[in-house]
């Protein structure tokens, strides 16, 4: 088997009958497959004991060549049954974007095995490789695919057919027509085409499951990706290496490669070493739902102090997923293997990075202290203060511009607001009903599980919420959600370190909603306001409402 490495077949043959013959000797010595690698210049890469399956490369180890395009390297294969090659076999060949699987298949008399018959070792073969989505059948030989794969699979042929055919011929024909395929469905795209992975554990009910991909699906249209499929999957707890086991692993870069995903996007939070594993399986970037809300913000960030805050928000995330990240940084660790030169450039970008988190860190105190004494001045003018707070898209900033008459930006977008903005707002008085003036600042969006990072950076614009009189809780009414996001805000507002004011609900977009629906919240939580803020809808009923708030507020102190 080693000299194998030393065999060379001329470019425009996918195998010569020496070389087949050989690698079929070697096969039945061992009594096990075996699986040769070969580069387009006919040189052996890589000998493995085992099955397609078992010997694949790793995607990380194949060449690049770019979109549309396969990999450069073609199987040679043995298998003992006198079969087609199996499911796992032409997964295998998908994964890795051979230019073609091989599948040679021993004889079964001993005299043929020891070479004396005129096939030798080998008793027929089979050729595959993988067509466009689009492509129609060739020759009535295209199988029915591996959903969703479409592979070509030749009938049983000779060894000395399948040796005449003209491999560079054939490979150039096949990426002719991957390209044309890609090529279409980039001028349909723009930005990443994103493959999202769901995984529903204990605990979690089927509609909450649901409801989390579609919002997440909504995270990454507002992040500038394009959501191609869904791969679900049900575990009792998540896979400590790769969240969602090896079969589903298979699955996943079976279908990343199938649709031409760019990117991989999971439902939840991911440990750098799962992030590192997957990536190594899949050949594809993998980030997390915590990934995609930081990319929004990234990208809403306006004032310096949003963007001060979100660039805290990343270093913190990313500082301990900077291992083994890109080619030139080596693995932290320590012990055989682990020290060399790319240590050193991974511990300056770590350093450089504690740095700069450190220097982030002094100026959002800095930034918390100025807030702070904007908001004493408010209270020394006896000014009172309500925060509007809620999911988010529930209709803050459209609140906020109708009751007082300001043009912040406000759109049908997930986090279209990441600044704080306070404007003056006339309410009428609990007891005499005349006019009186308070501040009503829109905050920040919620979302269910609001990771960590962004709950730690952004604590200069929650305090907004914490030392805030009272606040008004705007709920999206025609979320099919709104319960669930109710939930999801009151235990947010509930761990804030210091306790907010009394809340008045809101419920937002009635004139899109059900009377049924409507009617039930109405019963739930009479002493809510309902009101249409596009609309204009009981705006002054709100206002009211919010002047009680006040005097009940101002009553307590």
């Amino acid at each position: 088997m080693q000299r194998l490495y030393h065999q060379r077949i001329p470019g425009d043959s996918i195998t010569t009958p020496e070389f087949a013959q050989r690698l079929a000797a070697s096969s039945t010595e061992i009594g096990q497959p075996v699986c040769a690698y070969l580069n387009r210049r006919g040189q052996v890469i890589r000998v493995g004991v085992g099955t397609p399956r078992q010997t694949q490369i790793p995607p990380l180890e194949l060449p690049r060549y770019g979109e549309g395009r396969l990999s450069g390297i073609r199987c040679i294969a043995t298998q003992v049954k006198p079969e087609p090659p199996n499911e796992s076999a032409l997964t295998a060949m998908a994964i890795q974007r051979l230019d073609a699987l091989v599948i040679l298949t021993l004889t079964g008399s001993g005299f043929q095995r020891r070479g004396g018959g005129g096939t030798g070792y080998i008793k027929e073969t089979y050729l595959a490789h993988l067509v466009p989505p689009t492509a129609e059948e060739n020759n009535g030989n295209l199988t029915t695919p591996l959903a969703p794969i479409p592979y070509y699979l030749s009938p049983p042929q000779s060894l000395d057919m399948l040796s005449a055919q003209d491999f560079l011929d054939l490979v150039d024909n096949l990426e002719a027509e991957l390209q044309r395929e890609f090529i279409a469905q980039t001028v349909e795209s723009d930005g990443d085409q994103v493959l999202l992975v769901g995984m529903k554990t204990e605990g979690i009910s089927p509609q909450r499951f649901e409801d989390g991909l579609a919002e997440l699906v909504r995270l990454v249209d507002t992040a500038g990706g394009r959501v191609l499929e869904t791969v679900r999957q049900k575990r009792s707890r998540p896979h400590p290496q790769t969240v969602v086991g090896d079969g589903k692993v298979q699955e996943i870069a079976l279908t990343a490669q199938t649709v031409g995903a760019t990117l991989i996007v999971f439902d939840r939070d991911l440990s750098p070493a799962q992030v590192r594993n997957l990536e190594t399986r899949i050949g594809i970037r993998v980030v997390d739902r915590t990934e995609v809300i930081l990319d929004i913000f990234a990208q809403r960030a306006q004032s310096r102090a949003g963007k001060l805050q979100v660039e805290l928000a990343q270093l913190e995330y990313n500082l301990p997923r900077l291992t083994g990240r890109g080619q030139a940084m080596s693995r932290l660790g320590g012990g055989i293997g682990t020290r060399g030169p790319g240590e050193t450039k991974l511990e300056t970008e770590r350093r450089a990075i504690q740095r700069r988190i450190a220097r982030l860190q002094t100026e959002v105190n800095q930034l918390q202290a100025h807030r702070s004494r904007l908001r004493q001045r408010r209270q020394q003018q006896e000014v009172p203060t309500i925060a509007i707070v809620g999911y988010t898209n529930a209709g803050k900033s459209t609140l906020l511009n109708v009751l007082t008459s300001s043009e912040i930006y406000a759109a049908d977008q997930l986090f279209a607001t990441l600044d704080p903005t306070s404007r003056r707002l006339t309410i009428p008085d609990a007891i005499t009903n005349e006019p009186q003036t308070a501040v009503l600042t829109d905050t920040v969006g919620f979302i269910h599980e609001l990771p960590p990072a962004l709950i730690d950076a952004f604590r200069a614009t929650l305090e907004e919420v914490s030392d805030a009189d009272a606040l008004v809780h705007v709920v999206d009414l025609s979320h099919p959600a709104w319960q669930g996001q109710i939930e999801s805000v009151m235990k947010i507002l509930m761990s804030m370190p210091i306790t907010p004011g009394p809340a008045l609900l809101a419920f937002n977009k009635i004139d899109q909603v059900e009377g049924e629906t409507l009617r039930f919240a109405q019963e739930e939580y009479p002493q809510a306001a309902f009101i249409s803020a596009s609309n204009a809808l009981g705006l002054e009923t709100l206002r009211q409402r919010i002047g009680q708030l006040v005097h009940y507020v101002s009553t307590l102190s």
